[in-house]
């Protein structure tokens, strides 16, 4: 069903919030490390992702993916380098270094949509993809001068490179309206790949119970329910407007590391951060006006 600009942003600043809850789950693990943490998460994501289609598509959907086209395949392959990039990105260089790297996205984005979806760009949308990405490198600048690696920060130019390929490609699907195929799956096809790319590196696996708990909730609540919600949104937003308002991902991650892990930001992340929600806030607005 069709639903209006502002509802669809309302959802995706919703999906933001639910990715952003990572970090502070993540602080609250006992012994899953690095690809162990990456391999439970997509792990359970799957299995989430496996229940909730079969009940929205029923089991006719298992035998769809074997007819399926290319473009379910390419979007799967992207969520797998999502998922799977930024947490090895995490053990080679500095949180910093990978999130400024990260928020190269929304150019990225509106360049692809700019030459393959030929979709011509407001100057307001320019503005503030470039005012909210000087804000992410106002919040951690100060930082990146310990920890960078030039692997690292190539690897961590995955993430944003997957997701710009993959936002496009949902919406030149979503464009088709239903005559397209349904990229719902692509979600459960990567997170199935990035699980099974991670199992040899998380091997031997040592999550306690409590760990497993709190990775099942990072798999089903923080990446299954908002990834399902940007696949329906891409047929509402322009990709560049979600690469856009997925940076607020960011903005809440250090609100939630402040409220919940006791992590007092510092100003410049403070000035960054309302920077970045500036731009946003701008841009969202001048949309609705319109």
């Amino acid at each position: 069903m069709p639903m209006t600009h502002r509802r669809a942003v309302a959802l995706m600043v919703l999906v933001t919030l639910l990715w952003s809850i990572a970090g502070v789950v993540a602080r609250q693990l006992d012994t899953a490390r690095s690809f162990e943490v990456t391999f439970w998460r997509s792990f359970f994501n799957a299995l989430t992702l496996a229940v909730l289609l079969t009940a929205l598509r029923g089991p006719a959907m298992w035998l769809g993916l074997a007819r399926s086209g290319p473009m379910l395949w390419v979007s799967g392959c992207c969520w797998a380098v999502m998922y799977t990039a930024f947490m090895l990105a995490m053990t080679m260089t500095s949180v910093a270094n990978v999130l400024i790297t990260m928020a190269i996205g929304p150019l990225v984005t509106a360049l692809f949509a700019r030459f393959f979806l030929g979709q011509h760009l407001p100057s307001r949308t320019w503005w503030a993809i470039a005012v909210a990405g000087l804000g992410i490198a106002w919040m951690f600048g100060g930082d990146t001068g310990q920890g960078i690696s030039l692997a690292g920060t190539l690897v961590a130019s995955a993430v944003p490179f997957a997701a710009s390929v993959n936002w496009t490609v949902l919406q030149r699907v979503g464009s088709a309206g239903k005559a397209g195929p349904d990229m719902l799956p692509a979600v459960l096809i990567g997170a199935t790949l990035s699980a099974l790319a991670t199992l040899p590196l998380a091997w031997p696996l040592r999550a306690s119970a409590h760990d497993l708990g709190l990775l099942g909730l990072l798999g089903s609540v923080q990446l299954a329910l908002p990834c399902l919600l940007v696949v329906r949104l891409s047929r509402e937003l322009p990709a560049p407007e979600i690469a856009l308002l997925a940076l607020l991902e960011v903005v809440f991650g250090v609100a939630w590391a402040w409220l919940w892990a006791g992590e007092q930001p510092s100003p410049e992340m403070l000035a960054g951060g309302l920077l970045v929600l500036g731009a946003l806030v701008a841009n969202e607005a001048a949309a609705l006006r319109r």
